[in-house]
């Protein structure tokens, strides 16, 4: 299966700017963008409704003409005409599916992609101002809560058509039954109405305990080998164990509303049915319609149960997209913590070099700079040195190439300057796409960097080398393994500036020389800069630099300042 992750014609950036004002105006620019899958969904809904509605008129009218004794030509006409309204209706059942079905897929797709955009958007940003588990439950429960809706519509404007169209029927056959169905229908489809507040919250709550859940989860899956090595994992799992449980008793109190709900909506139009065919029974009974109108209105009322019950689904699934739309607001609502200047300065071509008049790290352009810091530090550090300042913070700009980050574009800061650490993940694909992404690299390339991050033995012992799957986090990995690798996709990018983060702090020490006399080799001219306090790194250095705690900048989340 080809992996698409990176086609430009599903490529979120090719996706127009959303409404993110509320849930409703989310809903509806999701519907202008590509309206003709809906369109054509209500039009074949129409059509497949409405001769469903009309098969009870008809067999009234052909017992009629059996009664009359009049001949079979009228009987043979209406059967005929049941039978053609039974093939239209198959052959827009048919084509409603697949229009349905499309406006589910665009609106699940749109949606994705909107959430991704934004998140990348965001970059570290989101860290500090969603939870994790809120932005999984919206790419999942709540997209699929929003596609739901769209697939009902179709049906549901289908079913509201017949509904009127019988009504009229009905109501020209006997002006008491047209009456009676007119202010029935409506009556049952508003019982259902104080139900759907009730069930709205308690789905609100219900996605709210499973957004904690997820976050756990995540927490727990992603430190399960340290929560053993402290011997924290049975907290932890108790711990989850009762996030669980609200999770279930939050679901089983909407489950008990959707069931009062569903109910609802086969009760009261049930009950509209029994008192149009009471009532037919009596004007049959009196002379006032016909035998075969009575078994048109029994049939026609017994339709109604259909539409009313499409109108409650619907009802009830736009309550819930409703709620999903909300969330995927909010999280679209988001900003990241630095924004794009007015008007950006251009960084010099070739390796600039970087200045931070703060702590007084410089990297001199093209070469290789270790700088030995507080463990602890060294993250805030490599943030401060490779991303704009937040907002708030009042310590001088780092330069780079003389400009201040945060006078510099961010789409040419991104091209420019690169920040590996130990946080990097390794996501799911051929270890190809994920070393290269987007960018076509030679094979030689790709040797250079895997043999200067010393990782050209693991893709050697694969499977299927650079081809084999990647899992997701890239868990089949050692720790050291993956250490290597993603130190080669960071290589392989050949940035003008590259920050590395402890690169080699999860591999043997022959491994480590390995490791800093090929990077120093490969980097030969561009600016490197790399956090250790390794003498090897220290061994290979054009310059060394060794920060004391107090000549370290307060705890700034930096990483928040790029938009992406």
């Amino acid at each position: 299966m080809t992996n698409r992750l990176f086609d430009a014609s599903v490529a979120p950036a090719a996706v127009p700017e959303a409404d993110a004002r509320g849930p409703w105006a989310y809903l509806w620019w999701l519907v202008r963008i590509r309206p003709w899958p809906l369109v054509l969904s209500a039009v074949l809904g129409t059509v497949w409704m409405v001769p469903l509605a009309l098969v009870p008129l008809v067999i009234g009218r052909a017992i009629d003409e059996a009664g009359r004794g009049a001949g079979q030509g009228g009987l043979y006409l209406w059967s005929l005409t049941a039978l053609g309204l039974g093939v239209l209706q198959a052959v827009a059942g048919a084509g409603l599916i697949q229009a349905a079905v499309s406006a589910e897929a665009h609106a699940l797709s749109y949606t994705h992609r909107v959430l991704v955009r934004q998140v990348v958007r965001l970059g570290a940003t989101l860290r500090g101002k969603a939870r994790s588990g809120d932005v999984a439950a919206s790419a999942a429960a709540d997209v699929e809560s929003i596609g739901n809706a769209f697939e009902v519509v179709g049906r549901t404007i289908g079913a509201v058509f017949a509904a009127v169209l019988v009504a009229v029927a009905l109501t020209a056959t006997s002006p008491v039954l047209g009456l009676a169905v007119l202010i029935g229908v409506p009556a049952a489809v508003l019982g259902i109405g104080p139900l759907l507040r009730p069930l709205q919250e308690r789905d609100e709550a219900q996605r709210e305990h499973m957004g904690v859940a997820t976050s756990q989860a995540g927490d727990i899956v992603a430190g399960l080998r340290i929560l053993r090595g402290i011997g924290g994992e049975a907290g932890f799992a108790e711990r989850f164990r009762r996030t669980s449980q609200e999770v279930r008793r939050a679901g089983e109190s909407a489950g008990r509303m959707e069931a009062w709900l569903q109910a609802a909506g086969v009760l009261l139009p049930g009950l509209v049915t029994v008192g149009i065919v009471w009532l037919g029974a009596r004007l049959a009974l009196q002379g006032t319609i016909t035998a075969g109108e009575l078994v048109a209105f029994y049939g026609a009322s017994a339709f109604l149960t259909l539409p009313v019950s499409t109108a409650t689904e619907a009802a009830e699934t736009l309550s819930l997209a409703k709620v999903a739309a909300g969330r995927v607001c909010t999280l679209l609502r988001l900003t990241p913590a630095v924004t794009p200047p007015v008007h950006p300065r251009p960084l010099p071509p070739g390796p600039p070099a970087l200045t931070d008049p703060y702590t007084g790290v410089t990297a001199e352009a093209g070469r290789l700079t270790v700088v030995t810091a507080p463990a602890d530090r060294t993250g805030e550090l490599a943030d401060r040195l490779t991303f704009p300042p937040v907002a708030g913070d009042d310590t001088p700009a780092v330069l780079l190439g003389g400009v201040p980050l945060d006078r510099v574009d961010p789409a040419e800061l991104r091209s420019r300057v690169l920040r590996s650490g130990p946080a990097d993940a390794l996501f799911s694909g051929t270890l190809r796409e994920e070393l290269t992404g987007r960018t076509a690299r030679s094979p030689e390339e790709l040797d250079r960097a895997l043999h200067a991050a010393d990782a050209a033995d693991v893709v050697e012992a694969l499977p299927e080398g650079l081809d084999t799957r990647v899992d997701e986090g890239g868990r089949t990995f050692s720790g050291g393994q993956r250490q290597r690798l993603v130190l080669a996709r960071a290589l392989l990018a050949a940035p003008d500036v590259l920050v590395l983060e402890d690169p080699t702090s999860s591999v043997d020490a022959h491994t480590e020389a390995r490791v800093v006399e090929r990077v120093a080799a490969l980097r030969a001219g561009r600016t490197t800069v790399v956090f250790s306090d390794s003498p090897l790194w220290h061994g290979v250095a054009d310059r060394e630099i060794r920060l004391d705690a107090d000549r370290v900048p307060g705890s700034t989340d930096r990483s928040a300042g790029v938009p992406s």
